[in-house]
């Protein structure tokens, strides 16, 4: 069957026939952009930036150039540069573990250790930087608050400053786009490593443009240098960059699942499968005790932009409710441009607890939501739009205060 019939298919099961000639209208999307990110821009200036220091390298495997080239194989074979030391995140260097804690390993490129900042420590400590005077940091992150690479980042630069070493980030785009800021602001006194700083569940910033905004306001009196990204524009998703897609985790396979991710993952502290285990996380969620045409039929009435629901079963592989069959639901965007990623998680949270309040275990939804009076008000059973009123006032705090550390237009 082609794509277009399936696609025209799922819909009509969801919505109905009329709707899928509307779910089908494209606006033409501009051509590509040849973008240079960070280690490109490095690269193509010889690498100056960075001549004659002693580098500690934070990377994994999204850590390319535009032409797939690794920056560990970069800056190990720049003439001007001493690689000494490298780090990696959770995942691991080649980010395909997906696990409670990873150790060191050894580079078999270069000959150099892999400190594991997702072990012991998740820092770099003293003895990790030893003969190091510059770190570097080189990460795919996607623009959600709880994606850890973030938290990687920030704690790498505290320990940068608490040892007086010099940071450089390698800048990249966010993939889902910097122009929209979404969600509640994590609150003061619950950061964590899923929640490294009170800022919103989509922060709608890059990691250069949030090392900026750390260093400032966590006051780390940091050396900071940000190599910026050119020929990227805010608004821009990744599909307009020109560059490459690599999976930046194992269970982020794709620019859609990026984009559900902030309002989806959100869900996953909850007894509620996010689709981990299957080929499309964060595309589908379920539940043995979910009904999906009547969670699908819900969703569906509430009329949101960009997206509809198709009632679905399936049995994951692996992770929550592993190979027990869950009726719930497939996500389908239908367009990126005005579909709300928070908007859409905090609906299904909302319905969820209206249909199933004896079934939905939600003792660990603030986890990641990591604002209880939003958590609070969703348990009370509160609409989507006073929820969103609950946490508007922080969300343009935090907007007025991201201004200042903004880079690209």
């Amino acid at each position: 069957m082609a794509r277009r019939t399936m696609f025209a298919l799922l819909l009509t099961l969801a919505v109905g026939s009329e709707s899928v000639v509307q779910a089908e209208e494209r606006v033409e999307a501009p051509a590509p952009l040849n973008v240079l990110t960070g280690i490109d821009v490095l690269q193509r200036d010889d690498f100056r930036q960075l001549a004659g220091r002693n580098v500690g390298l934070i990377t994994n495997h999204t850590g390319l150039n535009q032409a797939g080239v690794s920056t560990v194989e970069l800056l190990h074979a720049a003439k001007q540069v001493n690689l000494v030391a490298l780090f990696s995140p959770e995942h691991g260097f080649a980010g395909k573990l997906d696990t409670a804690k990873i150790g060191d390993a050894r580079d078999q490129l270069t000959g150099l250790k892999i400190h594991s900042l997702y072990g012991e420590s998740r820092a770099p400590t003293a003895e990790s930087l030893q003969g190091v005077d510059t770190l570097v940091f080189d990460i795919q992150d996607i623009g959600t608050r709880f994606y850890t690479y973030i938290s990687t980042m920030g704690n790498a630069m505290k320990a940068a400053a608490e040892h007086n070493v010099r940071f450089v980030v390698l800048d990249r785009p966010n993939p889902i786009g910097g122009s929209e800021v979404q969600g509640p602001v994590l609150d003061v006194g619950s950061e964590s490593f899923v929640g490294f700083y009170p800022m919103p569940v989509r922060h709608g910033m890059t990691i250069g443009e949030l090392a900026r905004m750390f260093n400032a306001e966590l006051k780390f009196d940091l050396q900071l240098e940000v190599i910026a990204v050119e020929g990227w524009r805010r608004a821009d998703f990744f599909d307009a960059t020109g560059l490459v897609w690599t999976n930046p985790s194992p269970n982020m396979r794709s620019l859609t699942q990026a984009h559900l991710y902030p309002g989806i993952g959100l869900l996953e502290t909850t007894n509620l499968s996010v689709g981990r285990g299957t080929d499309t996380p964060f595309e589908v969620i379920g539940a043995p005790w979910i009904e999906p045409r009547s969670l699908a039929r819900e969703l569906n009435s509430a009329s949101l932009a960009g997206v509809r629901f198709v009632p679905i079963r399936f049995a994951p592989d692996d992770s929550k409710f592993k190979e027990e069959l869950c009726g719930g639901i497939n996500f389908i965007v239908t367009n990126r441009d005005n579909f709300d990623p928070l908007a859409t998680g905090l609906t299904v949270a909302v319905t969820l607890r209206r249909l199933y309040p004896n079934d939905w275990e939600t003792a660990s939804l603030n986890r990641l939501l990591a604002n209880v009076e939003t958590r609070d008000a969703i348990l009370a059973g509160k609409s989507v739009t006073e929820i969103r009123e609950g946490y508007e006032a922080g969300l343009q705090s935090f907007k007025s205060r991201r201004s200042a550390y903004l880079i690209y237009d």
